[in-house]
């Protein structure tokens, strides 16, 4: 691996039905910026040099115009694709398949573009500066000798829901040394009478204030592609025949890991809090965050792509 290089892994190739767009790509800065200009920027700062962007085909006309080109100057950046086609050697296509295969396969499709340490995060959501340092620091400070130390960084699960619907969280259990001991992947998070529960065949579930959750902002080495590799073909071995909207996605691939001990975790808690567009009616309350941020001197007031901002 080459010595104090970090690559950033963005995974935007999700369909966004909820939000009715590309809201990988949408406006929320006052000069016109998306969410990954000011991950992009806090990135650079925390010492990331190279960005592999995950994406479908047809976007990447419109993704290099709105944040590629401001930013190839100071980053390396590379485009890879997330394509449903993108399968193991004997498995062919489900013919009503069109939904993407979900977090994991897309991580995989950045392996021949990463042999560094690297980060992974989703390119609608907000992370915050401090997040980017925790997980810059621990990849830095990674060992060649022990490559399935891997890291996450957490989130208070209050701090990442929006207020317009339910969002979906991988919901961690901790150890007092601060491991991941599972993780499990909860749809339609959402909070209920002043209660935070997750809905599950018509029921809701309470989680408690204060549970970390995990946004897929992971650390690891290059040895997560070969996890990754097997455990795809066998997830279509098991998915033939069964629901198409099923996805592979990295939760379940770490807590798998977890179990057979073939990994460790280090959880990486953050105080930042989230700001997304899971919903088009997340756009203005994500458009005020960025602004008090501006306001209290986080980011600058002229377009954070600018050398030197």
């Amino acid at each position: 691996m080459e010595e104090n290089k970090l690559t950033l892994v963005v995974l935007a190739a999700g369909m966004g039905s909820r939000y009715g767009g590309l809201k990988q790509l949408d406006a929320l800065g006052p000069n016109g910026e998306i969410l990954l200009d000011y991950s992009f920027h806090d990135a650079l700062e925390a010492g990331f040099d190279k960005i592999v962007c995950v994406i479908r085909p047809e976007m990447e006309k419109a993704f290099r115009e709105t944040i590629t080109r401001k930013w190839e100057d100071r980053l390396l950046i590379e485009h890879v694709y997330q394509k449903l086609d993108s399968l193991p050697s004997g498995f062919l296509l489900p013919k009503d398949r069109q939904k993407p295969w979900g977090t994991a396969h897309a991580i995989l499709a950045a392996a021949s573009s990463v042999s560094t340490p690297f980060a992974v995060i989703n390119a609608d959501d907000f992370y915050g500066r401090s997040s980017f340092s925790l997980m810059a620091q621990f990849l830095k400070e990674s060992q060649p000798s022990i490559p399935h130390a891997y890291a996450m960084v957490s989130f208070l699960l209050e701090n990442t829901l929006s207020k317009h619907g339910s969002v979906s969280r991988g919901v961690c259990q901790v150890s007092p040394d601060r491991l991941l001991l599972n993780i499990t992947e909860r749809k339609n998070i959402l909070c209920k009478d002043d209660t935070i529960v997750y809905q599950e065949n018509q029921e809701n579930f309470p989680i408690s204030k204060g549970t970390q959750v995990s946004m897929n902002f992971w650390g690891f080495t290059p040895s997560i592609f070969s996890y990754l590799e097997t455990g795809f073909e066998k997830f279509l071995k098991e998915q033939r025949g069964q629901d198409q909207q099923l996805e592979y996605p990295i939760p379940d691939v770490i807590d798998h890991l977890l179990k057979e001990k073939q990994a460790s975790v280090a959880v990486l808690k953050s105080s930042e809090k989230w700001m997304g567009v899971t919903y088009k009616e997340d756009k203005e309350h994500t458009k005020e965050g960025i602004a008090q941020l501006i306001s209290l001197g986080v980011y600058p007031n002229q377009k954070v792509s600018v050398r030197g901002a």
